[in-house]
């Protein structure tokens, strides 16, 4: 709720993992200002400032999720339940799922929240 309602204009992300052994999900990072092509560097092999085109500018909060390419199928269900859990427990509704980090950049944020206009 901190990091949902905080007061600060620059765009800002929390990092968060599964601790497999405690089946907790887990802060990793908070990042207090940095840009999407900043955050995909900061992802594992994993708020938003939006201009619109009519020159508003909104804060979005957005759930990115990302779950490592390859890890085993019972890893991938702990993800997609934490996933789930988590969209719930903090009432999101700019949630999107991403495959490959590379493709988490400020053309693909732009695009996907544009639906939100």
């Amino acid at each position: 709720r901190e990091f949902r309602f905080r007061k600060e204009t620059n765009n800002a992300a929390i990092i968060m993992k599964i601790d497999k052994d405690k089946q907790l999900v887990i802060l990793e990072e908070e990042h207090k200002d940095i840009s999407p092509d900043d955050l995909k560097d900061e992802l594992p092999e994993r708020h938003y400032k939006y201009e619109h085109d009519d020159g508003r500018v909104s804060y979005p909060l957005c759930f990115i999720f990302s779950s490592p390419v390859g890890c085993r199928p019972e890893q991938q269900m702990m993800y997609a339940g934490s996933k789930n859990k988590l969209v719930q427990t903090v009432e999101l509704t700019k949630v999107f799922e991403i495959r490959n980090t590379e493709d988490l950049t400020e053309e693909w944020l732009r695009e996907k929240l544009g639906f939100f206009r």
